[in-house]
């Protein structure tokens, strides 16, 4: 059997970041109409590393493809080995003989992904006029969801804290290229304070955002949480907002809402939708102005292979990548 080989280097050079969100909202719509398999991610904790690694499978019926992603979560990483926080590999099936058809390396997917479905979300729970976005955490998870909020927003401004003083001016060099005024601050509170869009990618475990910093209006991508026992914001907040989740099974099990869940502080039916319900329109997405949105993303397995396809359909078009024997 031959699969077709591809390398992150070649993958960069496939997709945008419109591409990307374009085949996400595709992938949630599909989600909830029924028309996608996703059992719940599975996780293998490594306690004495700090770290974990999760197996995703999916199946999307409309593009009738099947995978799967292996991808690990180790925040050391960066500065005990020189690695990413995340990274990943996504094997592509096709459905009808279960023949695998392409292995690709699934970081800067992941990445995108992420973003794109940070994107996604304030696209229909964000206020449409929103200018200036709020981001706790300045790592590779806010530069793909900076990119993500430029396709949809004019942005004014954007307010960055890390608790890295270099990681935050690491972010602003690499991405003044977007032109946003971009202000690195030394404070969580002065990063969270009267945004419009607030985007939360650290992997604390407790509450890093406090309640009363929170105005009305503002909509939040939580996108830190995606294991239990994470937990980016005070609990009081879920209870002021309209809460979507990308999906409500992850959610409870490893989302923002696992502590308060777990908890008894928030409970499962406060859940207003699914973002693929809202994108579907079976569910309402912000209605007022004055309304505190918060998208809970854990990251899909649907996303990761909606994601892969599309490179792949490119690669193979522009004959990129090589094919290898197994």
């Amino acid at each position: 059997m031959k699969v077709l080989l591809l390398r992150r280097k070649e993958i960069e050079k496939l997709a945008v970041m419109k591409e990307f969100m374009e085949a996400i909202e595709k992938v949630f719509r599909a989600k909830a109409e029924g028309k996608t398999q996703m059992p719940p991610k599975s996780y293998i904790f490594f306690s004495k590393y700090s770290g974990d690694f999760r197996s995703m499978p999916a199946y999307i019926e409309d593009l009738d493809i099947a995978g799967v992603k292996i991808v690990n979560v180790h925040p050391k990483n960066p500065k005990k080995y020189g690695l990413p926080t995340v990274m990943a590999t996504i094997l592509l099936l096709d459905p009808k003989n279960g023949k695998p058809v392409a292995l690709m390396d699934g970081t800067w997917i992941t990445n995108m992904r992420t973003g794109a479905a940070g994107g996604v979300a304030a696209k229909y729970l964000a206020r449409k006029k929103s200018k200036l976005i709020g981001l706790v955490g300045a790592g590779a998870q806010a530069r793909t969801q900076l990119l993500a909020l430029k396709e949809i927003f004019k942005i004014e401004k954007v307010k960055v804290w890390s608790r890295s003083p270099e990681t935050s001016k690491k972010f602003a060099e690499e991405m003044k290229f977007l032109r946003p005024n971009i202000e690195i601050e030394k404070k969580v509170e002065n990063a969270v304070r009267g945004c419009d869009i607030l985007v939360t990618t650290t992997p604390v475990r407790k509450p890093i955002v406090k309640n009363e910093w929170i105005d009305k209006g503002m909509h939040i991508n939580a996108i830190g949480a995606d294991a239990k026992g994470k937990e980016e914001l005070d609990p009081k907040i879920l209870k002021r907002a309209k809460v979507v989740v990308d999906d409500y099974t992850q959610a409870i099990r490893s989302g923002e809402i696992n502590v308060p869940v777990s908890k008894g502080i928030f409970k499962p039916k406060q859940i207003h939708a699914e973002l693929g319900e809202v994108v579907a329109d079976k569910k309402k997405g912000r209605v007022s102005d004055k309304e505190i949105t918060v998208f809970d993303s854990t990251g899909l397995a649907i996303q990761d292979i909606a994601s892969a396809w599309m490179i792949f359909q490119k690669a193979k078009a522009k004959g990129i990548g090589k094919e290898i024997e197994i």
